[in-house]
């Protein structure tokens, strides 16, 4: 055999023995759907090369050594999650009706905390009327504020929070805010950030990229921190999908204006959020702030039950979907949903399918226009079953519908930062609060009637008129779902 021939055997050997490799470690990777496998798989067999390369940098949802192993003494630092609601933790457990029991209990599973009653909160207008309302609460925060956004930016919204945290800042109050660094980097990088900084203020950039060459070598670069949590004394927080900019949002701006909600808490909820927020200041910050979590809370009026819901790439596996799934088949004579980005694992297309063919008013709400084109073609691709199944699909045409909302028979909300979407399910870090409150998730059907007058009702003949190359396009888009 002469060298060249033998060099090009033991390429090719040594090429079979990688691909081979990989996909041992694909099959032997838990938490992982047989789908997901197969799909991998077929892209390391098909494109060698940049199939290997791709898995190795887009599939393992891997946060690095070094973060998990700060991340476990961060949960040594802080509180059993029983003893985070302060002395008068007993009195604030709240009996939730027999018929939501198993739904609170999906969401204790989670994080551990316990639904807690004695809470108030109203519903915000609109984008500008939220940050005005924070703005409102930072100005009157007598002890601490703290603060979490996915996106900040420094504009209008983004720097009248920016001004309010030096206020308060000036007046002796603590001020901690966390920014993610790949969604806020244009504050990062402004100088607003390192006025802030001059100010007092505390700053933490949460999943720090580096050097983007040398990040794939500590965990996944795609990781973010999607959170929206804003804590005020211990007692008042907010949730919703509300980042802190302009609804023009000017680094999208063709799809503005960015629709969202956000709703305002006061009660012993804000505690629980309260707890989120120092594990990720505590995960980034050589600062503990546990005691805070241990702080007893005034007393209470009666008030509804609320839980938060934290989940992330290192909670419990397949937590927010589970989450998601347990609503839809809680429903019994209606179900509302409006998200912006919907790529459904298998459980929960089966979900809210089966939800509207038992009989139960089901009713879901999409941007007509997305700024992830991948998303927007996936999504589509579920209409033919979801319209089969009696689902009523709508697109919402006054803007990027961002506002994340799900309601149950007029009784029960879960509201908050999460998509229905494979990137909020495994390698995005989300906050929602799920309550039970007539009034209020009568507030919250409201607004999602409203995005309805706003949008174009999706019909099985629009669906079935698409060109044959549309399809084509949104079902191969869907099929990369399980390595997106």
């Amino acid at each position: 055999m002469n060298t060249g021939l033998l060099a090009t055997v033991m390429s090719v050997t040594v090429h079979v023995l990688i691909q081979l490799a990989v996909i041992v470690r694909i099959l032997l990777r838990p938490h992982r759907d047989p789908a997901s496998r197969i799909a991998w798989i077929v892209v390391v067999l098909s494109l060698p090369a940049v199939g290997i390369l791709a898995y190795l940098l887009l599939g393992e949802t891997n946060i690095g050594r070094s973060r998990i192993k700060r991340m476990r003494k961060v949960l040594s630092l802080l509180p059993d999650v029983a003893d985070a609601q302060g002395a008068d933790a007993a009195s604030l457990q709240v009996k939730v009706p027999e018929r939501e029991e198993h739904l609170f209990q999906v969401g204790q599973s989670i994080n551990g905390f316990k639904p807690v009653g004695g809470n108030r909160a109203h519903l915000l207008q609109d984008s500008n009327t939220s940050i005005d309302s924070i703005v409102t609460d930072i100005d009157a925060a007598q002890v601490h504020v703290h603060l979490l956004f996915y996106i900040w930016l420094p504009d209008n919204n983004g720097l009248k929070i920016v001004e309010a945290l030096k206020r308060a800042s000036a007046r002796g109050v603590t001020c901690r805010a966390m920014a993610d660094d790949m969604g806020s980097r244009v504050m990062i990088k402004s100088e607003h950030w390192q006025a802030m900084r001059d100010a007092g203020i505390h700053l933490a950039r949460a999943l720090p990229i580096g050097n983007p060459l040398m990040r794939p070598f500590k965990g996944r670069i795609d990781l973010r921190n999607h959170r929206k949590i804003v804590v005020i004394d211990n007692w008042i927080t907010y949730c919703g999908s509300q980042n802190c900019a302009d609804p023009e949002f000017l680094v999208k701006a063709k799809y503005a204006p960015w629709v969202d909600v956000m709703m305002r808490f006061e009660g012993p909820i804000a505690r629980q959020n309260q707890y989120l927020f120092a594990g990720d200041w505590i995960g980034h910050v050589d600062e503990d702030i546990s005691s805070l979590l241990q702080e007893p809370l005034p007393l209470t009026e009666p008030g509804f039950p609320a839980q938060v819901i934290g989940t992330g790439p290192t909670v419990r596996h397949s937590a927010m979907p589970e989450t998601f799934v347990s609503l839809m088949y809680s429903a019994r004579q209606e179900l509302v949903i409006s998200t912006p980005y919907y790529v459904p694992d298998d459980p929960m297309l089966s979900a809210l399918c089966a939800c509207a063919s038992r009989g139960v008013a089901t009713t879901i709400i999409f941007p007509a226009r997305n700024d992830s084109w991948i998303v927007g073609a996936a999504s589509r691709s579920y209409y033919d079953d979801l319209l089969a199944a009696g689902v009523q699909v709508f697109e919402y045409t006054g803007g990027l519908l961002h506002a994340k909302t799900l309601t149950v028979d007029g009784e029960t909300t879960l509201v908050g930062s999460a998509n229905m979407d494979r990137r909020s399910f495994d390698l995005n870090y989300e906050n929602n609060i799920l309550f039970f409150d007539k009034a209020l998730t009568a507030d919250m059907h409201r607004r999602q009637e409203s995005y309805i007058s706003k949008a174009n009702p999706v019909t099985m003949e629009m669906v079935n008129s698409w060109p044959w190359y549309h399809r084509l396009w949104n079902n191969a888009i869907a099929m990369l779902g399980p390595v997106l």
